[in-house]
């Protein structure tokens, strides 16, 4: 058994007795004495028939034991005598013992059932030990005395309740707590001794990868999202966060996008546990980009397929420049033209040039992609073909596409045939 005075005390209440007969308090008095040795015998019979109940190794746990059934008895033998006798240590006895069976990781079972044992022995051998003593009750005061114990133990039986879910309430505050702990050591660069300890606290087993979750709520309607026990939670953080074990597993990213309704969230990169703090910058970029319009993939966006934005724009100064001299004979045309010439530009150097694959990437006719890349070659000669500093091109074209993204779209499909002008 938990050291019960480790039990925070709560709000006494009374255990209600409805029994009134002639002579009640007389039989209780005479069937006082008897409590030990019945308490002792209703014990022998409850180890009998429910063997989880014998541990040899734990001769406190059988004191324990005995001792609950003699309090039972005596109380209730004490309320038949006097119904407005004090049951305030009785009901925190009770509350104690539900406390730590929760603390011992046991549930209320077993209890029950040697509740139910007890209580049936205990109501035959009082009734007996009456007979033997002179009272002789009738036959409906013996079925008032039987209901009377049933009721006794039902309000016993919700005060261990109460004591069980208390416990219960504060192992997983406790557990929620150390978890809390866990995250934030995680996201400031653990040594693996700080972090071994920390989730062994925490009751997390350590897994190989994590990746952290960057989120930010879409109004103030947003749920807490219900996730898997194993996801560490960071809600309470400034800037709010998960941590999500084997993130490459079945179903994880899947799980990610059911649960977060009303968040718009963005997942960093699979790492070392001790790298976590890394995945969430990366995650908080690509979280910050997507707000900004950036990047457009639906959420929650995967960081590690925008590593090329993301780590342009860090340097937004030195993007710009580039833009500036690589993209200078695309910014000369007409600002209706630019953002169509530079989409079809990415996407020629994506796909080699090959007309057909890109007419496919863009839903444009062969012809279009066509025409449009001998205006690209008007414009830039033949450097769009010149591969020595094809990644800065490619670069620029990704940058200035984000930066710039919306007016193709909003332009629409009629507007794009009208500036094609002809098919050549």
């Amino acid at each position: 058994m938990s050291d019960l005075s480790q039990v925070v005390r709560l709000p006494v209440r009374r255990i209600e007795l409805d029994l009134s007969f002639e002579g009640a308090a007389r039989v209780a008095e005479d069937l006082r004495g008897h409590v030990p040795g019945i308490a002792a015998e209703a014990v022998r019979r409850i180890e009998t028939r429910l063997p989880e109940f014998v541990r040899p190794h734990d001769p406190r746990y059988a004191k324990a034991v005995l001792l609950g059934v003699e309090c039972a008895i005596d109380h209730f033998l004490e309320l038949m005598a006097d119904p407005g006798a004090s049951s305030a240590q009785v009901v925190e006895f009770w509350r104690q013992i539900g406390f730590g069976e929760a603390s011992e990781g046991r549930t209320l079972d077993s209890w029950q059932d040697a509740t139910r044992i007890g209580t049936g022995l205990a109501v035959e051998r009082l009734a007996e030990r009456a007979e033997q003593l002179g009272h002789r009750p009738s036959p409906a005061t013996v079925a008032a005395i039987a209901n009377a114990a049933l009721d006794y133990v039902n309000q016993v039986a919700a005060i261990v309740s109460e004591g069980h879910a208390d416990a219960a309430a504060r192992a997983a505050g406790a557990r929620q707590d150390h978890r809390r702990h866990l995250l934030e050591l995680l996201l400031n660069d653990p040594s693996p001794k700080e972090l071994r300890g920390r989730a062994r606290e925490a009751d997390w087993p350590l897994p190989r990868t994590v990746a952290a979750v960057a989120l930010r709520e879409l109004g103030p309607d947003a749920r807490h999202p219900a996730l898997p026990p194993d996801v560490l939670l960071g809600l309470h953080l400034p800037e709010p966060c998960l941590i999500v074990p084997d993130p490459e597993g079945p179903g994880r990213v899947r799980m990610l996008e059911r649960q977060l309704h009303g968040w718009t969230a963005a997942i960093g990169p699979a790492v070392g546990p001790a790298d976590a703090g890394a995945s969430l910058r990366l995650a908080r970029e690509a979280l910050d980009l997507a707000r900004r319009g950036l990047i457009t993939a639906a959420s929650p966006v995967a960081a590690e397929r925008h590593m090329p934005i993301i780590v342009m724009m860090r340097e937004r100064m030195l993007v710009e420049k580039v833009i500036a001299r690589r993209l200078a004979p695309l910014l000369a045309a007409r600002p209706a033209q630019r953002y169509r010439l530079a989409e079809t530009l990415l996407t020629c150097l994506e796909c080699g040039f090959n007309a057909t694959e890109v007419s496919g990437r863009l839903h444009l006719h062969p012809q279009t992609v066509r025409y449009r890349l001998r205006q690209l070659e008007d414009l830039f000669g033949d450097a769009i073909h010149t591969t020595s500093d094809r990644l800065e091109l490619h670069m620029a074209l990704h940058a200035w596409l984000a930066l710039n993204a919306g007016p193709a779209a909003a332009r629409g499909p009629a507007a794009a045939r009208d500036d094609d002008l002809s098919y050549g």
